[in-house]
This record gives C-alpha cells, structure tokens and sequence, in this order.
C-alpha cells in the first residue's frame, strides 16, 4: 500500500498564516493551486512579451508541489522559520526529512519523475522556473493581504507592505506586470470585476 497521494490530500487541513488574524483561514491547498495558477501566467507573460522559452505546464507542476513537505512540517510562521541561522538550518533539515518520507511513499519507478517536483529550491534545477514559482509563491501571499485588507483586516497592513517589497525587489518583468495589470482586480467586488469598473465608475 502507497500513501502518498493521500498524504498529498492532508494539504488541505494544513492552515496558513498561523499567528496572523484571519476573516477567512486559508489552507496549504488552495494556496499551491493559486501558486500554480500565477506560476503558469508568468511563464506565459514571459514567453509572450519577454521573449522567454518555458514550459508554463512545468511551472504549474513546481508550484503544485513547492509545500508539500509542510503536510509534515505545518506552515512554520516566518518569524520562527528565520529567526536565527540555528533555526533555519534545523528547518532546512526536517524539511528534507519530510521530502524524503514523501517519496518514500511512492513506488520506486515513480520516484524519479516526483523528485525534482518536490526538490528544494536550488537543488532540482530548472533554476529559472523556479524563480517564477516563488515570484508566484509570493504574490499569492499578497493576494492574501490584499484580501485581508479588504475586508477591514488591518493585521497584514505590515505584511502586504514587505511583500510587495520583496516581489519588486527580484526585478521580474513578469512579477511587475503581475503586479500591474492583474493585482488590482483582487481589490474588487464580484460586481466590478464583472464590469470591469473600479469603484464609483460607471460600466
């Protein structure tokens, strides 16, 4: 007996943003699905206006897979995770210690094709999409905060600032016209999306 899709299926009880206030808990789930969505828009915007050659489809699998490990770990909050170089050595180590009780959970003949989808980053290749799925790992924290915000949580202001920050600051075009072009629509009613107005314009 093989566990690993059904460990995969845990993704969705495992919850985000730990020691934040939340008006609406999200879990490991949607936030990978979201992740591969963006994943794969930047690899398109980087093929279509960047002149880039990538796989978005392979960009979309990394992204699907770029958490898994924490169906072992939980989201440890990034004040924990990085507050020393002790402690993100040690959770560097249980991190490779969940990866590899993962593929251990597949057959062998499978193993070859899942390692490099649950590789650490820097360690499975495909360093370029790699950038792209943690450009996409990022907005998606920012779709959070813009979200939070929104609905009157001023608990991510700080953390939608620094995000933000952190996205510019890896000077991706695809990223920037993520950023610009799509970001705003998060901030919108159903409504207005619909419409395509922001607010108090008319259709």
């Amino acid at each position: 007996m093989r566990h690993f899709f059904a460990l995969l299926s845990r993704m969705k009880h495992i919850h985000r943003w730990g020691l934040m206030r939340c008006t609406r808990e999200e879990n490991l789930c949607e936030h990978s699905f979201e992740t591969a969505v963006i994943a794969h828009a930047l690899a398109v915007l980087r093929n279509t206006r960047f002149g880039g050659s990538v796989s978005p489809e392979r960009a979309a699998a990394l992204a699907l897979f770029h958490d898994a490990p924490e169906i072992f770990t939980g989201d440890l909050p990034t004040p924990v995770k990085y507050g020393s170089r002790a402690l993100r050595d040690s959770y560097a180590a249980v991190e490779e210690h969940a990866r590899a009780r993962l593929l251990g959970a597949l057959p062998e003949d499978l193993r070859p094709v899942y390692r490099p989808l649950l590789a650490e980053d820097g360690k499975g290749g495909e360093e370029e999409l790699r950038r792209l799925v943690k450009a996409a790992d990022k907005l998606s924290a920012l779709i959070k905060c813009v979200e939070e915000r929104r609905a009157g949580n001023l608990e991510f202001a700080r953390a939608e600032q620094s995000t933000r920050r952190a996205i510019e600051g890896m000077h991706l075009p695809e990223a920037d016209c993520f950023l610009r072009e799509f970001l705003p629509a998060y901030a919108l009613t159903l409504d207005e999306q619909e419409t395509g107005c922001g607010p108090g314009e008319e259709p």
